[in-house]
């Protein structure tokens, strides 16, 4: 129905051809669910086994290497072949039984419908199905119920609902069944309730407007099933460097063989030589390497209480530039809190440390139960609620109630006994047009009445206040300035309750009129504590934080203000409503009032901006968010199944904080990806150079086709393993995101490739030509040489891996035990290759002797100390103070640096 919160209840009533008191009529409920169908949400096909199989193996290197293992099959070169397949089958399953999930998102959506609903049918209350509910129908609402269905309310008795999931309200929602325009956003229909969402309180009876997908939380669950699965950036990088090695394969193969050929060699020989080099462009252990790597960093975030969903999304943390987050159960801590008492003596903070709760008046602190203002205050705004507290800290009932009890709790006072000396005689319930309740207590000369509600609907019935001396009178102007006070703590994101009281002879007396005030009392949702830390760690390390949510404007602000969002001085320039143009909501530090949709046009813009984007949430309204995003991270505890199943990370312990170091494992996930890359291609680049050198001299090869198969299968991954694992360098959150848009390989790392394959080729070629001229060996010795120099240096090649700004005796490769493992283990191996029978003959490699082996040791370690030497010179340049003042903003995206 268009807008039924705009149309009178009667006249929607009518519309909808329903009686208030008999409901519908049961032939005509069964025409309508044969015309509007179940009350369900839309199903997505769940994504099969066969498709996420498929997807492990559309990457242009696993093609490569799946061509390379059939080739060397073709020429009976089983072992080369069979290790290739070996490396794809493990890297398949791995990639295959990790993210072997479902599109569970709707699945989480589904479950928040309930399994029944009453009704009232024919003129009889019924509990039917709640998949049978069809427009018109009457259901009954009472306290506890989950909405099944989109309601308009036709009557309401005190009724709140919990509605956070869907708009983000901080607290629950006041209902009742007046007419509202008809342009009220969703958070403000206040006659309206909505499928998923929770009664707190109160009775009523509601009429049947929207069923199944057509409901709002309906409207979200199309959203997600809308939302088109994101090729992660990783996932973009490896593939653009896969078809860059694709294309080089197949040139140096096709020049080297042409060469060849041409210079008179055997062509059997530079076939096989030319199909060897092929697949040593490729890096066999690429995907792998990849793979573990990111399954340890999964096996890390873990450890820090962050549940990764998918491989990539490692990765992907550490690529983020903007982190979009909810506020409610996000930022705060989902938890009504009462942080100041407004009385007649001045303002009273509760401070909180840990589990004890300080109260200070003047920064002095005091006893509650000495302060004979305070401890009344606490103890009737105690009394007049519904809630209770029990051993639950959360406590049952309306959140701020339960934060009234906590208060009078921490202020000493035994709420057991208070509710004995004065037992409850009556309540006048919430009413949502007057904004009040009130209960009235006996067990003394009198029976009193403790009266609490919105600040400016109390102080209108009051005419007195409570001080030391006595009530005195409540002039207009005190009147006005408790209404200029309630304001201001209201502009400061507070919840403003005042509390009042008077004396009466008879319950049946009138509670709202002639009150004695007590005071103010302000509650939050207070920010969890390490969220400020966390803040600024992510500005430090250049990320930009905005807060996306549905609550007020004012709420949100303060939240932001308290946790280091905004500039202290002009807060209010970087909060802006949903509803804002695009230009307004460029440097938006806060967006309040959004919807599940509007979420959605934020995250396009700032991914067609070029923004790396993390979506940080809990609710049902986070869902669309959360898939669409680049990575999706919500909330363990108290995040909504819907969210959970819809998120890449989930945070066990709903701490904002832990996306720091979730980030931070990304960020280092992602430098060992880089620094196994520019190892594995730049060993094996030297391999061509070196090959395609001595064709092009006619020289005899150094390098024999199998021996390349053997150094890149066995001696290149091993070390490429090692560094995957690394713990990372120590400055890596004081570097600036990566630019969304920077290749895997950038051209400096390019040409840090390119000189070290120059370097292991020139110690290759020399020590080559002097096991020919000065050692005076054959061409099998020589090829010996050549073959453990070339081995043995690239296996100390790894040490060249660390980061510039790390020291060169102590840094994360050298504290890496897995690369200590991985050199003796590569010095083995080589050893076994020259010296075990079978194996030799296979390599065609023989024992250099004693003068071969120094020759061997010192070529191998030319390479390690050159690269030391220029990794100490680039460092050294990295380490000069900048040229201007280094400023205090946030680092570019796009600085070289990253």
């Amino acid at each position: 129905m268009t807008a039924p919160w705009a149309r009178d209840a009667d006249e929607l009533l009518a519309e909808l051809d329903v009686d208030r008191e008999r409901g519908l009529e049961p032939d005509r409920a069964r025409a309508r669910l044969a015309q509007f169908g179940p009350n369900a949400l839309q199903a997505i096909e769940a994504r099969s086994a066969w498709k996420i199989l498929i997807h492990q193996l559309r990457s242009v290197i696993v093609l490569l290497l799946a061509i390379g293992a059939g080739i060397s099959f073709a020429l009976a070169q089983v072992i080369e072949g069979a290790a290739i397949l070996a490396v794809l089958l493990i890297n398949t399953g791995l990639g295959f039984f990790t993210e072997l999930r479902a599109v569970r998102s709707m699945e989480g959506l589904r479950k928040l419908g309930v399994h029944s609903a009453v009704v009232r049918r024919g003129g009889e209350v019924v509990q039917i199905d709640a998949r049978d509910l069809v427009p018109g129908d009457l259901v009954v609402i009472e306290g506890g119920d989950v909405i099944a269905a989109d309601l308009r309310i036709v009557e309401a008795s005190r009724l709140q609902v919990n509605e956070a999931p869907l708009t983000g309200e901080s607290v629950p929602v006041a209902k009742s069944e007046a007419a509202l325009a008809a342009s009220a956003p969703l958070a403000e229909r206040t006659n309206m309730l909505f499928k998923g969402t929770i009664v707190t309180r109160g009775a009523g009876l509601g009429v049947v407007t929207a069923t199944g997908h057509q409901t709002e939380l309906g409207r979200i669950s199309d959203l997600v099933a809308a939302v088109e699965e994101r090729e992660t950036p990783l996932e973009r990088r490896l593939d653009a460097l896969g078809r860059r090695l694709m294309w080089a394969s197949l040139a140096f193969a096709l020049a080297i063989a042409g060469v060849g050929v041409a210079t008179g060699r055997d062509w059997v020989t530079m076939l096989e030589t030319a199909i060897a080099l092929a697949v040593a462009t490729v890096p066999e252990g690429l995907p792998l390497v990849a793979t573990l790597a990111l399954a340890r960093g999964m096996w890390r975030m873990a450890r820090r209480n962050a549940l990764i969903e998918q491989l990539a999304a490692v990765e992907t943390l550490g690529s983020c530039n903007l982190i979009l987050t909810d506020k409610t159960g996000t930022l705060t801590e989902n938890r009504m809190t009462v942080a100041r008492i407004v009385d007649h003596d001045g303002v009273i903070e509760l401070e909180r440390d840990d589990d004890q709760v300080r109260f200070e008046r003047d920064d002095d602190e005091l006893e509650p139960r000495d302060d004979e203002l305070l401890s009344e205050l606490l103890r009737d705004a105690a009394l007049c609620t519904d809630a209770s507290l029990g051993n639950d800290e959360d406590g049952v009932g309306d959140p701020m109630e339960v934060a009234l009890l906590r208060a009078a709790r921490d202020a000493g006072l035994d709420l057991a006994e208070l509710r004995r000396a004065r037992p409850e005689l009556r309540e006048e319930a919430f009413d949502p047009r007057l904004k009040m309740m009130a209960t009235f207590h006996g067990g003394g000369d009198a029976i009193m009445v403790a009266v609490k509600g919105a600040s400016e609907a109390v102080l209108e019935r009051c005419d007195r206040i409570a001080t030391r001396a006595g009530e005195q009178p409540l002039s207009g102007e005190d009147r006005q300035a408790w209404a200029d006070r309630a304001q201001q703590l209201g502009g400061s994101g507070y919840r403003v309750l005042a509390v009042a009281r008077k004396s009466v002879a008879s319950v049946d007396a009138e509670p709202y009129a002639e009150l004695g005030l007590l005071g103010l009392v302000a509650l939050e949702d207070p920010p969890r504590p390490a969220v400020r830390a966390a803040v600024d760690a992510l500005h430090e390390a250049g990320i930009r934080v905005v807060v996306v949510t549905g609550d007020q404007p004012t709420t949100a602000r303060a939240i932001a203000q308290a946790v280091g969002l905004l500039d202290e001085h002009h807060p209010e320039q970087q909060v802006r409503r949903a509803d804002a143009g695009p230009a307004e909501l460029v440097e938006a530090a806060v967006i309040a009032r959004t919807s599940p949709e509007q979420k959605l046009d934020l995250l396009a813009y700032y991914q067609q901006a070029g923004n790396i984007v993390a979506m940080i949430g809990d609710g049902v309204n986070d869902a669309p968010a959360l898939q669409q995003s680049d990575i999706g991270v919500a909330m363990g505890r108290r995040g909504t199944q819907a969210a959970r199943e819809a998120a890449d990370v989930i945070l066990q312990d709903d701490e904002f904080s832990t996306i720091v170091a979730a980030i931070e494992q990304g960020r280092i996930i992602f430098d060992n990806i880089r620094k196994f890359v520019v190892y594995l291609i730049s060993c094996n680049l030297s391999e061509i150079m070196i090959v395609g050198i001595a064709a092009l001299a006619g020289a005899p090869l150094p390098i024999l086709p199998l021996q390349i198969l053997f150094l890149n299968l066995v001696t290149d991954v091993f070390p490429a393993l090692a560094l995957g694992v690394s713990e990372g360098a120590s400055e890596i959150m004081q570097r600036p995101p990566r630019p969304p848009a920077e290749p895997l390989l950038t051209r400096s790392r390019w040409l840090a490739v390119v000189g070290f394959a120059v370097l292991l080729t020139v110690v290759v070629l020399g020590g080559f030509w002097l096991a020919l001229e000065v050692l005076e060996l054959d061409d099998a010795g020589a090829v010996s040489i050549a073959f453990s120099i070339l081995a043995l240096a690239q296996v100390f090649h790894v040490f060249n891996l660390a980061s510039p700004a790390s020291g060169a005796l102590s840094n994360e490769v050298t504290r890496n035990p897995w690369v200590w493992g991985a050199v003796a283990l590569c010095v083995g191996l080589v050893l076994a290759g020259v010296y075990t029978p079978g194996l030799s003959d296979v390599l065609q490699v023989r024992d250099p002797g004693a003068r071969g082996w120094m020759l061997v040791v010192a070529a191998s370690l030319i390479p390690l100390v050159l690269g030391q030497l220029g990794r100490a010179l680039v460092g050294w340049r990295w380490a000069q103070p900048p040229r201007r003042a280094a400023s205090r903003s946030i680092p570019s995206t796009s600085s070289s640096t990253s």
